[in-house]
């Protein structure tokens, strides 16, 4: 799935145009200069569509970076989208307290007289001997005999039901819905002690250092220039403004990288593994201080632990597989590591070549014998398996001849000639089942 980034435009050679992100100190890579709208220019930041792959990052189109309301010189106005009013999915009702409705010619309580009888009213006129199984009140005590004419009282109702429990106890107790994909808490202690350190010239430039780096703090000024010159105000000079974005980007840069770190510390296991690679790896971008550099050393310890339980899980299920002779899970498990440095040993890649040339023989099921082609394809070995046999199917014989290319032994099988090995495939790999 692509995604969207802002990239900076850092060199012209002909046809190419080297870029990096935006923000950042050296290239990415390279693009057709035909993408960009209007020509490529260096030093201009554009809204790019990116597919990340295994040997880098493509460009798939290149757009103009989006312009500032005049308004909103810094992009921060938010905008609130009114969700559509709708009936509640769920109605309540209750029944009503007492004998339920009234019958036709009754009154309610409040519109009694003293002394007066309800129409039609059949419990006064029952006799004593059949009202005798009545429940007693809450207290226990039989009702007292009312005097003729006397209204009946009743106790003040307070509101609360001492006997029930509150409606959301139950729920204050269960965990947050999806709390063990939540991102681990975005820290700003380090930013916050930073800015606090500056003068007050250059609190605005590093504000938009933290917002998006040198192209942020370059865009800033040239919207102010803009604003200040159709108003009649004095403009501010870029150069000086750059000197001073310069001298802080890596305090600034610092004190993002310290508040990434912070957070991933404090989130532990919850963290992604992913993640937590990627806020170690972007350490080398950065110029470290002995707080850093802790922050840095517990981070890698956690990472090198985390790696080393995936890889001993993944060396004892590749193990399982193959005494149980479970070719597509060895195959399945040999193309998708742990880690893109974990490499197969020598014994168990020559013990899961015997096992998948041995299987792919031409009394296999064509189905079969075509899906573990197409594993045996993914994974790191391919060169080496020699299928005992082909299939008589023409589907068989149809893949065997588009991966002859992968696995040499399948032209030979075929009496053709080998044909070069196909080039890397830049289709995305469904996600990995792995707990990370």
């Amino acid at each position: 799935m692509s995604r969207r980034i802002d990239i900076e435009i850092t060199s012209l050679n002909g046809e190419l145009a080297t870029w990096r992100a935006a923000g950042a100190k050296l290239p990415k890579g390279v693009l057709q200069a035909a993408l960009v709208p209007g020509g490529p220019v260096v030093g201009h930041v554009y809204r790019a569509d990116v597919e990340q792959y295994m040997e880098g990052i493509e460009v798939l189109s290149v757009a103009p970076p989006k312009a500032a309301s005049p308004l909103d010189p810094r992009n921060e106005r938010l905008e609130l989208k009114p969700t559509p009013a709708k009936g509640p999915d769920v109605i309540v009702t209750y029944a009503p307290k007492g004998r339920g409705a009234r019958r036709d010619g009754e009154r309610r309580d409040g519109d009694r007289r003293e002394g007066t009888k309800r129409p039609g009213d059949r419990r006064e006129a029952r006799p004593a001997r059949e009202r005798s199984d009545a429940k007693p009140s809450e207290e226990g005590r039989t009702r007292a005999p009312r005097r003729e004419g006397e209204r009946p009282t009743r106790a003040p109702r307070t509101g609360e039901r001492e006997s029930r429990p509150p409606r959301d106890g139950a729920r204050a107790a269960r965990p947050p819905r999806g709390a063990n994909n939540a991102q681990p808490p975005l820290s700003t202690v380090h930013r916050n002690a930073l800015l606090a350190t500056l003068s007050p010239e250059q609190l605005p430039v590093a504000e938009q250092l933290l917002r998006g780096g040198m192209p942020a703090v370059r865009a800033a000024v040239e919207q102010q220039n803009k604003n200040a010159t159709s108003q009649g105000r004095p403009t501010v000079d870029p150069i000086t403004i750059d000197r001073i974005a310069e001298e802080l980007l890596g305090r600034t840069n610092l004190a993002m990288w310290k508040d990434r770190a912070a957070g991933a510390v404090g989130a532990g296991r919850e963290l992604r593994l992913r993640d937590l690679r990627a806020v170690v790896t972007s350490a080398k971008t950065v110029t470290l201080d002995d707080e850093a550099r802790a922050q840095l050393k517990e981070l890698q310890t956690a990472l090198t632990t985390r790696l080393e339980h995936l890889r001993t899980q993944w060396a004892e299920r590749l193990e399982g597989a193959i005494n149980a002779r479970k070719v597509r899970e060895a195959l399945e498990l040999v193309a998708r590591p742990p880690d893109i440095s974990t490499r197969v040993s020598a014994d168990v890649a020559a013990r899961v070549v015997a096992l998948v040339s041995e299987t792919l023989s031409a009394d296999l099921e064509p189905a079969t014998w075509n899906e573990l082609v197409e594993l045996a394809v993914d994974t790191s070995i391919r060169r080496n398996i020699k299928p005992a046999g082909i299939p008589s199917d023409e589907a068989s014989r149809a893949v065997a001849v588009h991966n002859a290319g992968a696995i040499p032994e399948l032209a030979k099988l075929l009496g053709m000639k080998v044909p070069p090995p196909p080039p890397p495939t830049r289709t995305k790999r469904p996600p990995s089942r792995r707990a990370s």
